[in-house]
């Protein structure tokens, strides 16, 4: 597996309107807009950070996974996401470890991006999201 580099950070928030302002104002990060993944009841928000990214995530239902994580934890970082350079063998790779994953195969994320979760279960309580996107 080819590590690129860490694409993003997931921010988990109760509205993305709301919390930009910190981003934005006091961060002097600009963000490129928001975009609505209905297959996972979120909206993101993109704010880039050199070669990486904050992704702001606001759910769009009451049983959103990103609802039920602010309602478990509290606003904050809910996972961390690596670039790789092919997700397929990459996930692979993971499952021949015995890494527990959450998603078997890659399925389609914010601004096309091919992801996949790990369980926390295997990686010390940190949410790992892989990621590979078309450059």
């Amino acid at each position: 597996m080819k590590i690129l580099k860490i694409d993003h950070l997931g921010i988990a928030v109760s509205s993305i309107d709301e919390k930009k302002n910190f981003w934005m104002d006091a961060m002097g990060l600009e963000m490129e807009g928001t975009e609505t993944v209905e297959a996972q009841n979120v909206t993101t928000a993109f704010l880039p950070v050199g070669e990486s990214e904050v992704e702001l995530l606001e759910s769009t239902s009451e049983d959103g996974p990103i609802a039920k994580y602010i309602a478990k934890k509290g606003e904050g970082i809910q996972h961390v996401a690596f670039r790789v350079e092919n997700i397929e063998d990459a996930l692979a790779e993971l499952k021949e470890k015995g890494i527990q994953l959450i998603d078997q195969t890659p399925r389609k994320g914010a601004g096309g991006a091919k992801i996949a979760f790990l369980h926390p279960k295997a990686t010390s309580g940190v949410l790992v999201e892989l990621c590979e996107r078309e450059e």
